[in-house]
């Protein structure tokens, strides 16, 4: 059973920066592309980026330029770094797997990590 793990958040100034991980255990890192995910209050979770196996990269439009995100195969981690922190980026950020990049653009997920939340004052 897979078993994800977020951190790094907290709160922050807008204009500032964090860095995400997301560590995974139970499966086949390197098989699987990798998700980040947001959900602030009274809104869906909403997709943020996503990275092949292969390591090609898609972003969100809100976040493009701003947000990259990246993978380590050896640690079976993802990571999210994020600069230039708006208030609306303020949510609970979660990842999740798959080998299935149609399906992490869809988010449609029974199992969720507990996510880290990110708050930018402004």
């Amino acid at each position: 059973q897979v078993q994800l793990v977020e951190s790094g958040g907290g709160l922050v100034q807008a204009g500032g920066s964090l860095r995400l991980s997301c560590a995974a255990s139970g499966i086949t890192f390197a098989s699987n592309a990798i998700g980040w995910y947001r959900q602030a209050p009274g809104k869906q979770r909403e997709l943020v980026a996503f990275i092949s196996r292969s390591g090609s990269r898609n972003y969100a439009d809100f976040v493009k330029g701003r947000f990259t995100i990246s993978r380590d195969n050896d640690k079976s981690t993802g990571f999210l770094q994020m600069t230039s922190l708006k208030p609306e980026d303020t949510a609970v950020y979660y990842c999740n797997v798959d080998q299935n990049p149609r399906r992490l653009r869809l988010g449609d997920y029974d199992y969720w990590g507990q996510g880290t939340q990110v708050t930018v004052s402004s």
